[in-house]
């Protein structure tokens, strides 16, 4: 098991109510020992003018559970923190209504450093969006 903080969906959801998380729909719904999965709606909060899921809205679910994965991965959250310096995406087919599920998985997971791949899936079980996340490990100051 990768994670060094005890957690629950629920108290992860909790932390995420009145931010842009709680804006979007996004909801943490799985996990397992290496693995951290939330859902997003595709609704008038995260699609473009063209009614298509909006890229950046699916790039912030897969920052979301990146980011949050690492910080469960930190032993000592009181001294050290995750922050993003890199993510990337491709984005591989629409959606135009529904939802869709986020699935983060470690790349590496190193003392300083944090590699993560996001495969976002729509209802039908089809890759939408694939994605990659480094994370920095640094000291709180």
């Amino acid at each position: 098991m990768i994670w060094k903080q005890e957690f629950t969906l629920e108290g992860i959801n909790q932390i995420c109510q009145s931010t842009m998380v709680d804006h979007l729909g996004i909801e943490f719904t799985n996990f397992g020992d290496d693995y951290l999965e939330a859902t997003m709606p595709v609704d008038h909060r995260t699609v473009q003018p063209a009614r298509l899921l909006h890229g950046g809205a699916s790039v912030a679910l897969a920052e979301t559970i990146g980011s949050l994965a690492s910080q469960l991965c930190i032993a000592n959250m009181q001294t050290h923190m995750a922050v993003g310096i890199e993510i990337n995406a491709n984005h591989l087919r629409s959606v135009t209504g529904g939802w869709v599920t986020g699935r983060v998985m470690p790349l590496r997971i190193g003392r300083k450093l944090h590699v993560w791949e996001i495969r976002i899936n729509d209802e039908k079980e089809r890759l939408i969006c694939v994605s990659r996340l480094t994370i920095a490990v640094i000291r709180r100051t």
